[in-house]
Order: structure tokens, then sequence, then C-alpha cells
């Protein structure tokens, strides 16, 4: 087994490297993350029905989609990734198996004192609190487990991140489920770093495997992955436009009226728009639904079609910026 103490936090490049080693290598492996401020979609979600996108974007958080399903999760330099990639024979109606892999996860925690279990489908909890998500992609004969371990992540912006309004969206995908949350460190009997707490993770799984050694990036290694982070994982086609179909709805109150917008968006693009509201205006704005249709549901195509008007002709003393907020 390759054990792989991956300094980088670009998530972008972090969710690459598991593709890259899943695809690409014969071997087994196990690697250790981390990733700067991060929002974390399943590959089945609505992006935009999972992020509060005001604060995200107030925030600088990154949002990113990942090869395998479940919701959404919360990252941050506080919390520790882990990921299990192992070949597997025989029955593939089995492949899927969070116990297994979360098994040696429990285990150090409860060398440190630490009385954590297996909850529900896929989740690790300390006093009935969640700390670990974890998910599952198979590839040919070769499984990716990965899970999160929160360990001093900052709860609040967890929370405020994936805070959205329920009723702003209406659609199929896979909705994230929220649970009460909890940081390892809250627990520990004796204070420890995370990175501290990762080496303990790393020490424990290459004594489990005997057959593991230590493995670094080599210098073509981070050229592929650079590489496929830039095609896949850096794109919004991939993180947003993947998003199955949805409608969105969404009110804003202005100085100049309420202004609603209902919106039917697929495969990233907006199909059709419907404006209402109580505003006043000289132009009809028709204009503008027929415009934004086919137009990437992404702030920057939306502003540069909006710009294309006199706002003002259409929603008096109501500004382009005010609309942006009631498209997203």
């Amino acid at each position: 087994m390759l054990c792989i103490y991956n300094s980088n936090t670009r998530p972008q490049f972090n969710l690459a490297a598991e593709e890259y080693f899943l695809k690409n290598f014969t071997e087994e492996v196990f690697m250790l993350w981390r990733n700067e401020p991060a929002i974390i979609v399943g590959k089945h979600q609505n992006t935009l029905a999972e992020i509060n996108i005001d604060y995200v974007k107030a925030n600088n958080i990154q949002v990113v989609r990942r090869l395998t399903g479940g919701g959404a999760v919360f990252h941050d330099l506080g919390n520790i990734n882990f990921t299990f990639i192992m070949n597997v024979n025989g029955d593939h109606n089995n492949l899927i198996d969070f116990k297994k892999y979360t098994l040696p996860i429990l285990e150090v925690l409860q060398k440190s004192g630490i009385d954590a279990r297996f909850e529900g489908r896929n989740d690790l909890t300390i006093d009935g609190k969640k700390f670990s998500g974890n998910a599952e992609h198979v590839y040919k004969n070769r499984v990716l487990h990965h899970g999160t371990l929160l360990f001093s992540s900052k709860l609040p912006d967890l929370s405020a991140a994936l805070n959205v309004d329920p009723a702003k969206f209406n659609d199929k995908a896979v909705k994230s489920v929220r649970s009460r949350v909890t940081n390892i460190s809250d627990h520990l009997h004796e204070p420890l770093t995370v990175l501290e707490f990762k080496d303990r993770v790393m020490l424990h799984i290459m004594e489990m495997y005997t057959d593991s050694r230590a493995y670094e990036l080599t210098a073509a290694d981070i050229d592929n992955i650079d590489k496929l982070a830039g095609q896949r994982y850096a794109t919004w086609n991939w993180n947003f436009g993947q998003s199955p179909e949805y409608n969105l709805r969404k009110v804003i109150r202005t100085a100049g009226g309420q202004v609603e917008f209902d919106l039917l968006v697929g495969k990233g693009k907006i199909e059709k728009v419907k404006i209402f509201g109580d505003f006043f205006g000289k132009s009809d704005v028709e204009d503008i639904e027929e415009a934004l249709a086919g137009v990437m549901h992404e702030e920057t195509a939306v502003r540069t079609c909006l710009q294309k008007f006199n706002v003002n002709d259409y929603f008096n003393n109501i500004s382009v910026d005010e609309l942006i907020e009631a498209i997203f």
C-alpha cells in the first residue's frame, strides 16, 4: 500500500489526485489531505441548492464537485480527509463497505480515549454528534473510499456555508441531510494539533498494513494531477453545470419594488425565465426573459447579458447587482 501524506491544500488538486491514483495506479493507496475552505458537493447534487451563495462568495469559499455520491460537506484546514483506494476481487455487489474503511479511524480514536461509533449509513459520531461523513466510488475492480474528520473546524462557518433556504429550489437532485456536528479536539483528554492527529492516523494505518510504504508525489504525478484538476475540478461545467435540472424561485425587495425570478435550469443553462413583481418600467421584461434563455446560470454570464440592456428602462430604480441577487 502506498501511504501518501499530501500537503497540498487546493481542493481541485486533491480531488484530482484521488481520481489520478484510482485510475492510473494498480497499487492500493491511503492518503491524508486537507483543503483550504471549500464546499465539496456530491456527484449527483444540485450545487446551488446546497450552498449559501452569498456567504460562499463573501468568504472566498471554493466549491468543487467530487466523484462520489452523498451530500455536501464543508472543508477547512481544521478538517482532515482520508482516502482509501483498494483493489477488490469477487462479488461486485458487495463493493460498498463503509464499516470496513472507517474501522481504522475508530481504532485511532478509541486509542485516544474517545468513544466514537459508526452510525446510520455512513457516519461516525461522538456522543451522537457527527464528525465524519463518508462516500465511495467504484471504478473497475477498485474502490475509492474517502471521509472527513472534523478535528478543529470552524463549525459556525460550516453551518453558514451550507445554510440554504429549502423553498428556493425545486429539483430531483440528491439532498444533503444536516446533522449535529462536533470536533474531535473537543473530546480529547490531551491537547493535540490537527497535524499531530494526522500523524497518529497515518502511523496506525502503516502499522495495520504490513505492506505499506511512504510515497511522495513525483514531478510527473503533480503535473498529471494539475492537468486533471484544470480539465475537470476547476471548471464551472463540472462544479455547477453537471447539476440536475432544477427550478429556482427567488424574491427580493428593493427601493424600486419587489422582483421575483422563476428560472428553469438544465445542464447549467437557463432554459426558461419568468419575471414577476410590483416594480415599474417603461419597457417589457419579456425582452430580458428571452435574452436570459440559453445563458449559463453563472454570475459573470448573467451579468454580461443584463448589461446589454438599459436596466432602468425595465426595472425603475433597481440595479443590475440587485437583479443578480434575485437570480442566484
